[in-house]
Order: structure tokens, then C-alpha cells, then sequence
């Protein structure tokens, strides 16, 4: 069999429609995917651990990161700069390791062009869906990390993301958890048997085919 690079996959959501709950999901049940650990300078929130759910860095320690151009995508998120190290992700999709980035739209379109005109690869878009403007308040509300302020800061935001969805490969809506989450490892199960990737890994299996079907 031969070796092949892993495939970028993006999920993006608006806060509280589950996407981090689904990928922690997706990558329990499945040893061939990383979640990449983005860079950030948000405060770090209790039950978090620095190198586990964010590099919590300072904000002149990610303007030199950007500066040196160590991110394949970074962008500013409710006061807070989010980023992705590029040579880690370079370093996996090399190893044949699938990756995952949870990041918004911006950094999903930034991280796609990167992939294009850096590695002439595409990546897959996922984007994830609350079943109603209701839910996803209820959910954000039910979190008990923010104030009504900034719960309704993050619903305004929550628009602006959502009108990006088109931008996406996939759509799952995200009502009931465990259909979410079977929708989700079936993308992550379809582009792994696409044309493409199934020629790049059994190339020599598929040359052997015909060659005995032509004698």
C-alpha cells in the first residue's frame, strides 16, 4: 500500500452549535485524525489546559508569530487573536495523519488558499448548523461562562458566521447529537474512499488490477 498525505478538514460553526462537543467526539472514536492546537490570546478558562485546548501565548508573543509567518491562518475573534502553526499542520498531512481545525470562516477560507498555493491540495470544508436561532441561545445561555452582554454579542456574531455557510463542502445541522456526529465521520469516511485519495493510496494495487485484467 502505498503512503499518502492526510487530508485537511475544517469545521466551522458559530459559538454554541456544538462543534467543539462533535470533534472531541469524532477524534475519540477515531485514531487517524489530530485536532490541531491553535495559538490564542484569549484568557485561559477554568477546567482549561495550555497545550491541550489552546497555546495561550500574550499578544506580543502572537504579533511575532505572525510577523515571522509561522500561521497558515490567524484572525481576531471577540478581541482575541486565534492561529494555526503551519509547520505543524505541513508536519502531519506529511506523516499521512488527517487533520482537523476548528476555526471560523475566515481562517477556513484563509487555510484553503494557504493549501492551494502552498501544497496545490485542496482541503474539505465542514460547517456545522444550530436547528434554530432558539437553540443556539439556550445552549450559549446554558454554558454559564458569559453575562447577557456578551451572550448577545456572540448571537450577532453567530449571524455574520452563519451567512458564510456556502462557503463550506458540507452542512450538518447539529439538533440531535449523535445524528450530528454520524453525519460527521460520514464525510471524514467519504473523502477518504474518494477517487482521488483512494488512487494516491492503492496506486500500485489499482496498476496490478489492470495489468491482470489486460493479459
Amino acid at each position: 500500500m502505498a503512503s499518502v498525505r492526510g487530508q485537511l478538514f475544517t469545521v466551522s460553526a458559530p459559538s454554541g452549535a456544538g462543534k467543539t462537543s462533535l470533534v472531541d467526539a469524532l477524534l475519540a472514536a477515531d485514531q487517524r485524525l489530530k485536532v490541531s492546537v491553535s495559538h490564542t490570546t484569549r484568557p485561559m478558562r477554568p477546567g482549561e489546559v495550555d497545550g491541550v485546548n489552546y497555546h495561550f501565548v500574550e499578544a506580543s508573543t502572537f504579533a511575532q508569530m505572525v510577523n515571522d509567518g509561522r500561521f497558515l491562518e490567524h484572525a481576531t475573534v471577540f478581541g482575541n487573536a486565534y492561529g494555526t502553526s503551519k509547520d505543524w499542520v505541513d508536519r502531519q498531512l506529511s506523516l499521512g495523519t488527517d487533520v482537523i481545525l476548528e476555526i471560523d470562516w475566515q481562517g477556513a477560507q484563509q487555510t484553503h488558499q494557504w493549501l492551494v498555493a502552498e501544497l496545490g491540495e485542496s482541503g474539505v470544508g465542514i460547517f456545522i448548523l444550530p436547528p434554530s436561532m432558539a437553540a443556539l441561545q439556550a445552549r450559549l445561555k446554558g454554558r454559564g461562562q458569559d453575562d447577557e452582554a456578551v451572550i448577545a454579542d456572540r448571537m450577532a456574531e453567530a449571524v455574520d458566521e452563519m451567512r458564510h455557510y456556502h462557503q463550506a463542502d458540507y452542512i450538518i445541522i447539529n439538533d440531535d447529537f449523535d445524528t450530528a456526529l454520524s453525519d460527521l465521520q460520514a464525510v471524514i469516511q467519504a473523502q477518504r474512499l474518494s477517487l482521488s485519495q483512494q488512487q494516491r493510496q492503492y496506486k500500485d494495487l489499482l496498476a496490478a488490477l489492470i495489468e491482470d485484467s489486460d493479459q
